[in-house]
């Protein structure tokens, strides 16, 4: 997974003499900053900026990570991203928005150990300044989470099929998709992240109808390799489509030919961690 600067999680946090949070997902910001927290003391949290969740981009861990660091920093608590991540309960089954949310870069998850309650990273690089990443969002219902989401990771799979395929992504990742990146060798790399998509996909295709999560996501794609760009597929459960580009040249054509039937962000990878200010 890698992080992008757009869009972004902005919250701030302050001590005050009741509980309370306002702006968007207020609710879930302000169960967060509980988890965190201290029953001695109480925050307001208000919610600057923050896009929809469920639209496949981990809003709500980068979200919880925020919250969850502002609270401790005031708190002065010293916390690990990982240790954080395990106060508000996030990094369940995916490392990557934890260890994104404090590195930034691209981030290959190398899944947990017993007793590990969130994976480790094997990797972390730099995301190339020059490859600018389109984020497309069909009109389409939200991609799979909560108790949906759960009963997909629980359904019973054949153990030799698991193992083919866990064999398959990481030859994709370890061989394919970490060398291209060091080359910046674009095409290699967008052929490899096209099929590392589709093939975490195929799972979870009995759950989602599909190796996408509509048939609004699946045109998406095609559209996007019909018109010249290898690199890209489903983010996470979807809906939100993501296509790596050469150049913002390249970008900003194919954003024009996606805004008719999908909410377009064009963004950039961001190479940095979270950033906090004592105001």
């Amino acid at each position: 997974g890698v992080m992008v600067n757009e869009p972004e999680v902005v919250v701030r946090v302050e001590r005050s003499s009741r509980w309370e949070a306002v702006g968007p997902h207020a609710d879930r910001a302000l169960a967060f900053a509980r988890r965190a927290g201290d029953s001695r003391v109480s925050f307001r949290v208000e919610v600057e900026r923050c896009p929809p969740e469920h639209i496949g981009l981990g809003v709500g861990t980068q979200l919880g990570m925020a919250v969850g660091t502002a609270v401790a920093t005031e708190l002065r608590r010293s916390l690990t991203a990982r240790g954080v991540a395990t106060l508000v309960g996030r990094g369940d089954r995916s490392g990557i928005g934890v260890h994104g949310f404090a590195h930034g870069g691209l981030i290959v998850d190398g899944g947990k150990s017993d007793g590990t309650a969130v994976g480790l990273p094997l990797a972390r690089l730099a995301w190339p300044s020059g490859w600018p990443i389109v984020l497309a969002r069909p009109r389409v219902t939200p991609g799979c989470h909560g108790d949906r989401e759960r009963a997909a990771f629980a359904r019973p799979r054949s153990p030799d099929a698991a193992l083919r395929t866990t064999e398959k992504l990481a030859r994709l990742a370890l061989l394919g998709l970490v060398p291209a990146l060091l080359e910046r060798d674009f095409l290699a790399f967008g052929s490899a992240l096209h099929e590392f998509n589709r093939t975490a996909g195929d799972p979870f295709a009995p759950d989602q109808n599909g190796v996408y999560a509509s048939a609004g996501v699946d045109d998406a794609v095609a559209r996007i390799r019909t018109l010249g760009t290898l690199g890209c597929g489903q983010s996470s459960w979807g809906p939100t489509v993501f296509a790596v580009c050469r150049d913002p040249d390249e970008a900003s054509f194919l954003a024009g030919k996606l805004r008719e039937t999908a909410d377009v962000t064009v963004t950039t990878g961001k190479n940095d961690g979270a950033t906090h200010s004592k105001t």
